[in-house]
């Protein structure tokens, strides 16, 4: 009953304007009309403050009524229903630690909530929960930097501000906000460009190691020894070739990041272009003792592309398909065109070798990652030829599957997206 009247005080009050009006227009109605003074207050009253009553829709009552159900104050509601517009998580408390409130980024990361819980039934960290507590006492802010392991490695930066504003509103109460500020992603690259450095400076510093033994012996113990400078100065060659390699990959690497957010827009057929790949490493192929079939379609397959940069990425794949699978004796190319259902275009280069265990797959395309070091080294590889391949697709809008079964041998696909020509 006291909250109907307080209502309807409200009401009244927010209408004072427009009572104010109706009451001098009801004066001069009664002057110049023979209505009684009483009667046109009360009807004029009455039409006006109908018509400025604001309105609410169904809506509008059913959230309300819901929130007395859930006996929360209307500014809490709304605080709640911002913290759903932030992508990382946040956790509403209330002094003591107690849980009020997990947008759905917080739900998905740390599991749903039981209103009134402590927080340390949520997360477990003993590092946040005095953060927490630090913090209420101070009245001031905080942050620590905080990593969850399971379900998979991420970092967080964790925030902890009192919303003081909140609290001296009317309607408000004392509440905290705890936020996630999610930095796995930027963590990573820090990662990667750290591992990027140490692995091109190892790389780099054993074939120079190398030369500058060979040349030392060469002004030394073997300086009059003709057979064995021979010797040395094909090594020599040898360690030179793969710097040079190991360099134009890097450099390789650098433009295509350089470029990374420019999608190429030229037309390029891919039937003739593997084609002319595949006759430029049967040489290579032959060698090796290998034989390379192309399996494509009478018509022409176009996809938008560079096609120096295709020609790259299809260079690599059938030249590690020869080195790698050479055991399988067969490397079947197979271009496969768009389907009537929108599938997009795909390239297969399979081969018949030794295949690639399961738990290196995924990591293929890293820099400078080897199945086997011994090996890649003895085909002149420098583990960057798959990453400069994912990096080029990836510009291409276009991505590379892998499967491969020990033993049977390996599939690398590449598949294009042509609904975006």
């Amino acid at each position: 009953m006291q909250e109907q009247v307080q209502r309807i005080v409200q009401r009244l009050y927010d209408a004072r304007f427009i009572l104010a009006v109706a009451a001098v227009l009801a004066l001069l109605a009664s002057l110049f009309t023979p209505v009684a003074l009483w009667q046109a207050l009360l009807g004029l009253a009455l039409v006006f403050v109908a018509a400025g009553m604001p309105t609410r829709s169904r809506a509008a009552r059913k959230r309300e009524r819901m929130l007395r159900q859930e006996g929360r104050a209307p500014l809490e509601s709304i605080v709640f229903t911002t913290c759903e517009a932030l992508d990382d998580p946040a956790i509403i408390l209330a002094p003591g630690g107690t849980l009020k409130y997990l947008n759905r980024a917080a739900v998905q990361q740390f599991g749903p909530m039981k209103e009134g819980a402590h927080l340390s039934s949520l997360l477990r960290s003993p590092a946040i929960l005095n953060m927490v507590r630090k913090a209420m006492a101070s009245g001031g802010t905080n942050s620590i930097e905080h990593v969850e392991k399971v379900p998979s490695e991420r970092w967080f930066r964790v925030r902890i501000a009192p919303m003081a504003e909140i609290a001296d509103m009317r309607g408000g109460s004392e509440l905290y906000m705890l936020t996630f500020r999610d930095q796995s992603e930027s963590r990573r690259m820090d990662r990667m460009r750290s591992d990027f450095i140490a692995n091109a400076s190892h790389e780099l510093r054993t074939p120079l190691a190398s030369l500058s033994g060979f040349v030392e012996t060469m002004r030394g113990p073997a300086k009059d020894d003709p057979e064995a400078r021979d010797r040395f100065l094909k090594i020599m060659f040898e360690q030179a070739g793969r710097m040079t390699r190991l360099v134009d990959d890097l450099l390789s690497l650098s433009r295509l990041e350089l470029k990374a957010h420019m999608v190429p827009t030229d037309e390029v057929d891919l039937v003739p272009l593997i084609d002319h790949i595949s006759d430029s490493l049967r040489p290579l192929a032959e060698d090796l003792g290998v034989a390379i079939r192309v399996h494509a379609p009478k018509e022409p397959l176009i996809v938008t592309g560079d096609r120096d940069e295709l020609i790259q990425v299809f260079e690599n794949l059938i030249e590690n398909a020869c080195k790698y699978g050479q055991s399988g004796k067969w490397i079947d190319v197979t271009m496969t065109p768009a389907d009537a259902a929108g599938k997009g275009v795909e390239v297969s280069i399979k081969d018949y070798g030794p295949g690639i265990p399961r738990e290196h797959v995924p990591r293929l395309t890293e820099r400078f990652y080897r199945v086997s070091v011994e090996a890649s080294r003895s085909k002149k590889g420098t583990g960057l030829g798959l990453a400069i391949v994912k990096h080029i697709l990836t510009r291409h809008r276009a991505r590379l599957v892998v499967h491969s079964t020990v033993g049977e041998g390996s599939e690398f696909i590449v598949k294009f997206n042509v609904s975006g020509r």
